[in-house]
């Protein structure tokens, strides 16, 4: 292994301070208030369309294309089937499989309920017209998310979902990409990847459409794009930037399975993180030399080296801190493997995704099991859900009531009305009395 890899250690820290954990778990953050340029590519996109975009896909991506290459055509998405493994395409229709069931399994009803003699309520759910979904590429294009967006965007029942990627070196969408894209209902692809493209879905340009919503995870670029078209025109998911675990374990974990998920996070980029909290001095010892070990049989060693300067082992000394510790820190993913691990898990309120016992990587989650992987990071665990099938629906209100059920419910709302000082308000209830 290169020795500037191998300098890169995590430490240990043992038995700290409550009032230290704040410090310890803290998380590398680009305010949005220094967008180190992000809200100046999101403003020129909204103001000079499909020729800005392609200014900065030419400037970030080394992609010279003009406005009529920009979407995948359909002789991209055959070139890339025939490309695709028959191994690999079974892989992906079982997680395809197993996503689409626990998706469909959180469809809810409507309701409709008489609150009162004559005054009834309803609510529908509605799904969303238009969705953007947004798919890193890069160094890994993630075509798992395509199916973590698309499966449920397609139970929900969105008329369009629109999907914008980067392209590799080779100047094309990644053909896993494409090929999961036909699979799970994708109307369009465009060839567009960072901030540029989270403008373009929102704001729309002559060639992408506007999306109603936007979805997907990033690095703190494309999350900070999100954020800022968010608060002017365009919904999103949630802010999901770089990708998190920590791992609760006691003396009953493996440490080489410790380990590998560890590593398993640290590969996503250089701005991930992992936290190692357990009850067990052998436990933290034995990871940290297992990590060199595992470390060096895998390629994507410099991403690693990168986030394990930001990772961290911590030594509690009971179970309770280390929930504590797990709350208060809110991962993007939790791992659970102690004695008691389900009881452990039912005292968390703060996760964006649960993996419980030594035989339930992380990685399960990322792919195949049917939970949605993208998920809220940054500690938004703590007042954001991961994606679900209600993330690409709307719920409506409706209400209807009798001249009868006015005549019981009127004056409620004329008082209330006169409380606040709002006269028309009751004025609307009196006309209709007479």
């Amino acid at each position: 292994m290169d020795q500037k890899i191998m300098e890169k250690r995590t430490n240990i820290i043992y038995r700290p301070q409550k009032s230290q954990w704040q410090n310890i778990l803290k998380r590398e953050r680009k305010s949005s208030k220094n967008d180190y340029g992000t809200g100046l590519i999101v403003e020129n996109i909204e103001k000079g369309g499909d020729k800005a975009l392609l200014s900065y896909l030419k400037i970030f991506d080394s992609l010279d294309i003009e406005a009529s290459e920009l979407e995948v055509k359909p002789e991209e998405f055959k070139e890339a089937e025939l490309s695709i493994s028959e191994e690999l395409k079974a892989a992906v229709d079982c997680a395809i499989s197993n996503v689409r069931k626990f998706h469909a399994a959180q469809k809810s009803q409507d309701i409709a309920i008489e609150t009162m003699p004559g005054v009834v309520c309803r609510q529908k759910n509605v799904p969303i017209n238009r969705v953007g979904l947004y798919i890193p590429g890069g160094t890994a294009p993630l075509f798992s998310t395509v199916i973590m967006l698309a499966v449920p965007a397609q139970i929900a029942g969105c008329k369009e979902v629109i999907l914008c990627t980067p392209v590799g070196k080779s100047g094309k969408v990644a053909p896993e990409v494409l090929y999961c894209a036909k699979l799970c209902g994708v109307t369009r692809v465009f060839k567009a990847g960072g901030p540029a493209a989270i403008a373009a879905m929102a704001y729309g340009t002559e060639t992408i459409p506007a999306a109603d919503k936007i979805f997907g995870p990033g690095n703190s670029y494309v999350t900070t794009a999100k954020q800022i078209v968010s608060k002017e025109i365009c919904a999103i998911d949630m802010p999901a930037g770089p990708s998190e675990v920590m791992i609760l374990a006691d003396s009953t974990a493996d440490p080489k399975f410790i380990t590998a998920d560890f590593l398993a996070q640290l590969e996503h980029g250089k701005e991930s993180q992992a936290v190692l909290v357990t009850t067990s001095e052998n436990l933290a010892l034995e990871t940290l030399n297992e990590l060199d070990r595992q470390m060096a049989t895998l390629s994507r060693q410099e991403y690693i080296a990168e986030s394990l300067g930001r990772s961290v082992i911590v030594v509690l000394d009971t179970q309770e801190q280390m929930v504590d510790m797990a709350n208060e820190y809110a991962p993007e993913h939790l791992i659970i493997c102690t004695e008691n691990y389900r009881e452990t898990a039912e005292k968390i309120t703060n996760a964006g995704s649960i993996f419980l016992g030594n035989y339930t990587p992380e990685s399960a989650g990322d792919y195949a099991s049917g939970t949605n992987h993208t998920l809220p990071t940054g500690g938004w665990a703590k007042s954001f859900s991961g994606v679900n099938l209600s993330s690409f629906t709307k719920k409506i209100t409706i209400q209807e009531i009798t001249r009868e059920g006015l005549q019981g419910l009127g004056p409620v709302i004329e008082t209330m009305a006169n409380a606040e000082g709002l006269d028309a308000h009751a004025n609307s209830v009196k006309v209709r009395l007479g």
